[in-house]
């Protein structure tokens, strides 16, 4: 078998010593190919090769990696050689193995079998950047055969800088033009001098030319004029500021609760892996907002988290996701105010505007919560255009903040029926018209 492959991904092939390979760079690079290519190659050699294929969701696989693959058995007209099991996305050759795996079964599933991949070898996980850290983690913890060299292929468009795989790996640099002026609100990234074990590979379309056409050429350009921000990050490369279509701005971080702040309510997103549990408690003060993290972590029990609000001290009514009855009333059993949120068709985009509308403040140690803040963005397809709602990347705690939110603002979703709630839930307390009063300060 015999693959050409582009010189500028050679060392893909030859550096051994390296536990993780990050292709890192614009649309058009070719990386998708090399790392297929290296794949099928490793597929077919006589050393011993079990791999997985990922992405954070594993429907998305069967498009993007999966079919990169199959274009190279194409080209190589080697599918006779092969059990190929397309449903499940699998491929054997002898006692070799390409295998799909997703993080999660679909972009709602909790579930994720990571601990599966022990004997695996090979990973390839495309479109890295919308995995979480604790993801990459348990997989990273879980690969410990002995059998071959063990290597995780990232592939991915530049994150934003705040982002935990810059953050891992990566300095930051001025970027440039080429007439020497500074690209503000651009990066380019260098790994850190400490770094040991990564082969990092910056590359763009301009390392590919020989392998686009010259109408794929030209768009890529004149979006340097039409859309700088995408031409930038996903063509040039480069790591921006801040995240493309970031959702909320205008945060600011205090020190701590302001002495003159009342709690108001409680968000509550549930999770467990790979998705986490989200609590925030939502105080009001001086006419905003002030958010303040409880919790944030997968594998949270609900007894748990029932243990955390009860500890708190403070009596507030929790607003959780409706989707989980089942753990609402868990909680409700240890004694806890507790209800589900009102979830419609447009639930989301009508509370992304409410808390779009407010002023809103973090507190310093609640680090989860702003770097959820610096991430939560629209969805976009792979031309940079937006979907219409929330990427799922750190989107836990601002859907717990939404919840809190929306459900105690004036103009919230079905206020008559949050109304007939909140008094069921606090009727016969001593402490009812207290409750009253405050929420109609608000």
């Amino acid at each position: 078998m015999k693959q050409i492959v582009n010189k500028k991904y050679a060392e893909v092939f030859t550096n051994k010593k390296v536990r993780y390979v990050i292709l890192l760079g614009g649309r058009g690079a070719g990386r998708s190919t090399v790392i297929s290519q290296y794949l099928l190659a490793s597929l077919v050699s006589p050393d011993y090769m079990r791999s997985a294929i990922m992405r954070a969701v594993h429907s998305d696989i069967r498009h993007s990696s999966w079919k990169e693959i199959r274009d190279r058995i194409s080209e190589q007209d080697i599918e006779k050689n092969l059990t190929i099991r397309e449903n499940e996305m699998g491929i054997n050759y002898g006692a070799n193995s390409i295998q799909a795996h997703g993080f999660r079964a679909s972009s709602s599933s909790y579930s994720a079998k990571l601990k599966s991949l022990a004997s695996y070898n090979v990973v390839w996980i495309e479109e890295a950047e919308e995995v979480g850290e604790d993801e990459f983690k348990t997989l990273d913890d879980t690969l410990r055969t002995k059998k071959g060299n063990i290597v995780i292929f990232l592939t991915l468009n530049p994150p934003s800088k705040s982002h935990w795989i810059i953050r891992r790996w990566f300095d930051l640099e001025n970027a440039y033009e080429e007439d020497g002026s500074l690209i503000k609100g651009f990066y380019k990234p260098k790994l850190k001098k400490e770094v040991n074990d990564v082969l990092f590979i910056n590359t763009s379309y301009l390392d590919n030319k020989a392998n686009l056409d010259a109408h794929t050429l030209k768009r890529y350009e004149e979006y340097k004029n039409s859309d700088p921000s995408y031409y930038y990050q996903k063509i040039k490369g480069l790591v921006p500021d801040t995240v493309r279509g970031k959702i909320y701005s205008g945060w600011k971080i205090i020190d701590e609760i302001p002495h003159e702040a009342r709690l108001v309510s409680r968000g509550l997103d549930f999770g467990w892996f790979p998705d986490p549990v989200g609590l925030v408690n939502i105080y009001y003060y001086n006419g905003g907002y002030v958010l303040d993290q409880l919790a944030y972590g997968t594998e949270i029990k609900n007894q748990t988290l029932a243990e955390i609000i009860q500890n708190d001290g403070q009596r507030a009514l929790t607003y959780a996701d409706s989707a989980e009855p089942k753990s609402i009333q868990e909680i409700k059993d240890y004694g806890i105010d507790i209800v589900g949120v009102e979830k419609g068709k447009d639930s989301v985009s009508y509370g992304i505007k409410v808390v779009s509308g407010q002023r809103i403040s973090v507190t310093r140690r609640s680090k989860d919560i702003w770097e959820a803040y610096e991430c939560y963005a629209w969805d976009e397809d792979k031309d940079g255009n937006p979907k219409g709602k929330p990427n799922h990347y750190k989107s836990d705690l601002m859907d717990a903040v939404r919840y809190g939110l929306v459900s105690i603002i004036d103009g919230g979703t079905d206020p008559d029926r949050r109304e007939k709630e909140e008094i069921q839930v606090l009727v016969n307390r001593d402490d009812f018209r207290k409750q009253q009063a405050r929420r109609f300060m608000v």
